[in-house]
C-alpha cells in the first residue's frame, strides 16, 4: 500500500474577471460589480457533475394558530399548525396581512428515501468527483446510529463504489435505523469507544488494510488540492470512459479515499451552495426579499453552506443555526476552518465577499433547552407526533424538532416584519428507530395516549 503524496499547492488560476474584480472600488457601482463577479465565479463553480440530478426541493408553507398542546415548558406550548403544501412563492409570497404567523419549510427530508436531505446536499458535488479520478473505495466514521454514515453507503452502492464503515461503539442487538442501512449496503466495522477517540489515525490505518499491497490512500484535499481544471468535469463535457468500464480493468488496483466524520469538507459546501443559487430564483425565495434561514447544526457545515451562497449571490440572507453536538468556540471555529479550506481549494479571493465572510457568515444559537447532544427531553417525542399528524411532515427529537422551535419563534417575532422565515427540514426519518430502542418509555406513551 501507498500513501499517496500530497499534491503541490499551485497558484491560483485566473477566472477572466479575477484581477478586474479583486480591488474595486467601495462605491455603489464597485460594490455592484463586485457582486456580479462574485456570482460569475461560483456560477462557474458550480458548472460540474453532479450527483443529484437537478437542486430541486418543495416548499412548503406552515401555518401556526393559537392552541395549546402538551409542551408545558417548551416553545410550543400555545402552537398548532397546519400545511399549506403549495404555497405562493416568487412575488406573491405572503404580504402578512393575516392574522397568523408562519414559515417556510424547504423540504429536504424528501430527496431520497433513505438519505438525509443534508447528506444528499453535502456529498452532491463529493461523489462526481470520487468517479472523475477512479476512486474504488471510501473510508469513513461515525456513530452507531450514523446518518452520515448511512448516506455514504447508499450513495456508493448506487454509484459502484465500495464504502467502509467504522462505527463508534458496540453492535446493537438488533440492527435498525441508520445502523441497518449502513450494514445493508455498506462494509461495517465497529470500534471500541477508546480507539474510536483517536478517529484520524484509526480512519488511517483501516484505509491502509482496504488498499492492500498495490492500492494507495488519499483524503478528498489531496484532490482538491490539485489544480482547479483537474477537480471540475463540466457538465456539458463529462468523462468519456464510465467508471463501470476502468474498474473491469484486471490490473486496477485500489485507490482509497478517506471521508471526514459527517462530510465535513470543503467540497461538501458546493452541493449546499447549489441550493441557495436554486432557490434564489425569482419564481421562487428570489433575491429581494429578507430572508431568515433556520438549520439544525450537527457538524454545522450545512449552515455554513448557506451562509457562504447568501454571501456569494449577495442575497438579503441570514442564517442561523441551532448548536446541539458542540460548543460555541468550537462551531465558530469549525466555520472558519471549512471557510479557509474552500478559498484555498477553490482559489476564491475577491474582496466584497471576504469582507463580509470574514464577519461570519453563520449566526450560532443555543437550542431552547440545551441538552448533551442525542439526548431527548421527556414530552418531545409527544410534541413531534402532534406537529406530524397536523403537517403530515416527520420532525425528530434530537435535530429537525430543535429547527421547528426556532422557526416557529421567529415567525411569531417576524409576523408584522419584513423577513420571511425559513426552515431548512434536514430528514432525520430514520433516526426516529434507533431513538424508539433508547428511549423505549418515552415511545410507549404514543402507545398510551
Amino acid at each position: 500500500m501507498k500513501l499517496q503524496q500530497r499534491l503541490p499547492l499551485p497558484l491560483p488560476i485566473s477566472c477572466g474577471f479575477r484581477s478586474a474584480s479583486a480591488h474595486l472600488p467601495h462605491t455603489p457601482q464597485g460594490i455592484a460589480e463586485a457582486k456580479l463577479a462574485c456570482e460569475e465565479f461560483v456560477a462557474k463553480l458550480l458548472d460540474r457533475r453532479w450527483t443529484l440530478r437537478n437542486p430541486d426541493t418543495r416548499i412548503q408553507q406552515i401555518v401556526s394558530a393559537p392552541k395549546r398542546i402538551e409542551d408545558e415548558d417548551g416553545p410550543l406550548k400555545d402552537k398548532s399548525w397546519f400545511n399549506i403544501p403549495n404555497p405562493l412563492l416568487g412575488d406573491k409570497i405572503t404580504d402578512k396581512s393575516g392574522p397568523d404567523s408562519s414559515f417556510y419549510v424547504i423540504r429536504d427530508d424528501l430527496l431520497h428515501p433513505l438519505i438525509n436531505g443534508n447528506k444528499a446536499r453535502k456529498l452532491d458535488a463529493v461523489l462526481p468527483l470520487l468517479e472523475d479520478h477512479s476512486v474504488t473505495d471510501v473510508v469513513t466514521c461515525g456513530g452507531c446510529q450514523s446518518a452520515h454514515a448511512a448516506a455514504v453507503a447508499v450513495s456508493c452502492a448506487e454509484r459502484g463504489l465500495r464504502s467502509h464503515l467504522l462505527l463508534r461503539g458496540e453492535q446493537p442487538d438488533i440492527l435498525t435505523g441508520y445502523n441497518l442501512i449502513s450494514t445493508m449496503y455498506g462494509n461495517v466495522k465497529y470500534v471500541p469507544r477508546s480507539v474510536y477517540a483517536n478517529r484520524e489515525e484509526t480512519l488511517k490505518t483501516h484505509a491502509s488494510s482496504v488498499a492492500g499491497g498495490n492500492g494507495c490512500v488519499l483524503s478528498l484535499s489531496d484532490i482538491l488540492e490539485a489544480p482547479l481544471t483537474e477537480q471540475i468535469v463540466s457538465s456539458s463535457h463529462p468523462i468519456s470512459t464510465s467508471m463501470d468500464d476502468q474498474r473491469s480493468l484486471g490490473n486496477f488496483s485500489r485507490k482509497v479515499v478517506i471521508m471526514n466524520e459527517g462530510a465535513g469538507d470543503s467540497i461538501a459546501l458546493l452541493g449546499v451552495i447549489r441550493l441557495v443559487h436554486h432557490l434564489s430564483q425569482s419564481h421562487l425565495l428570489g433575491k429581494e426579499k429578507t430572508m431568515k434561514f433556520v438549520v439544525d447544526a450537527g457538524t454545522g457545515t450545512t449552515a455554513v453552506g448557506l451562509g457562504l451562497g447568501a454571501i456569494y449571490f449577495g442575497l438579503p440572507w441570514k442564517i442561523t443555526a441551532v448548536m446541539l453536538a458542540d460548543t460555541l468556540d468550537n462551531y465558530r471555529e469549525r466555520e472558519r476552518r471549512l471557510i479557509s479550506d474552500f478559498k484555498r481549494h477553490f482559489r476564491f479571493d475577491l474582496d466584497h465577499a471576504l469582507r463580509e465572510i470574514d464577519r461570519g457568515a453563520v449566526h450560532w444559537v443555543e437550542r431552547y433547552h440545551p441538552r448533551k447532544f442525542g439526548n431527548v427531553i421527556k414530552g418531545e417525542v409527544e410534541v413531534c407526533q402532534e406537529i406530524t399528524r397536523q403537517t403530515g411532515i416527520l420532525v425528530d427529537p434530537v435535530y429537525t424538532l430543535a429547527a421547528w422551535e426556532l422557526a416557529s419563534l421567529l415567525s411569531e417575532k417576524e409576523a408584522r416584519g419584513d423577513a420571511e422565515v425559513v426552515m431548512l427540514h434536514t430528514g432525520g426519518t430514520l433516526g426516529m428507530f434507533g431513538l424508539a430502542q433508547r428511549y423505549k418509555s418515552y415511545f410507549q406513551m404514543l402507545k398510551d395516549r
